[in-house]
């Protein structure tokens, strides 16, 4: 598991049908090390910090295994490392081998994985279509997010090392499928407790998740 391309990029205004629109999503590989603090990446920033960026979501990585998917799906679009809004283009860290909790030494810092990717109308404006957001969500190709808990330097050729896995480990596919499943069964029940006692999930998740409980039972 290591790191195949670090990317970066500052927040830019783009036209997106007849608007303009600031958006962090433009990633460029960078040499060297790289300073990696609780916020993002030296050299890194995001648009709408509403809804992007924070601790939680300081690190967005990517499996570099997806782009040959996307490069049928998507003929004749050149497909560059950083497209898809990645900090790390990452190989051999498929989502379905990663869990909520998972922790990671990478170069000198580590992290800990918080959340699946939901997509928004950006990636669409990086790849020039709307239908996009829809089908980069239904592939379960989505990569997912990391916290910072140790704040160190990185670069790409980086080897990723799992030092610890939560208890209440959830893979990260199965959050994504519960975030946007209408109906759950009782084992997606017993996923959602789980998933609610890890630390590392962002407490607006843990919200949205313990109110859906709570009306599916009835209370």
């Amino acid at each position: 598991m290591k790191i195949i391309s670090l990317n970066v990029g500052l927040p830019r205004e783009v036209l997106w049908h007849g608007r303009s629109v600031t958006t962090g999503i433009y990633k460029e590989p960078v040499g060297g090390r790289v300073a990696l603090r609780k916020l993002n990446l030296d050299g890194d920033r995001q648009g709408d910090l509403t809804v992007h960026g924070g601790e939680s979501k300081a690190v967005y990585c990517y499996p570099a295994e997806h782009y040959e998917y996307w490069k049928k799906e998507l003929p004749g679009r050149e497909l560059t490392v950083g497209m898809f809004g990645e900090n790390f283009t990452v190989r051999g860290l498929l989502e379905k081998d990663v869990h909520l909790g998972d922790r990671f030494r990478v170069g000198s810092a580590e992290v800990v994985v918080t959340q699946p990717r939901l997509p928004c109308y950006k990636l669409g404006v990086r790849f020039g279509s709307d239908d996009m957001v829809k089908r980069f969500l239904a592939s379960g190709r989505g990569g997912f997010y990391l916290a910072v808990t140790r704040e160190g330097e990185v670069g790409a050729g980086d080897q990723i090392t799992l030092s610890s896995r939560d208890a209440n480990a959830v893979p990260v596919p199965e959050i994504t499928r519960l975030y946007v499943s209408r109906r759950w069964g009782t084992q997606d029940l017993a996923s959602l407790q789980r998933a609610t006692q890890i630390a590392a999930l962002p407490e607006d998740w843990k919200h949205y998740f313990r109110e859906r409980m709570r009306k599916n039972s009835g209370q």
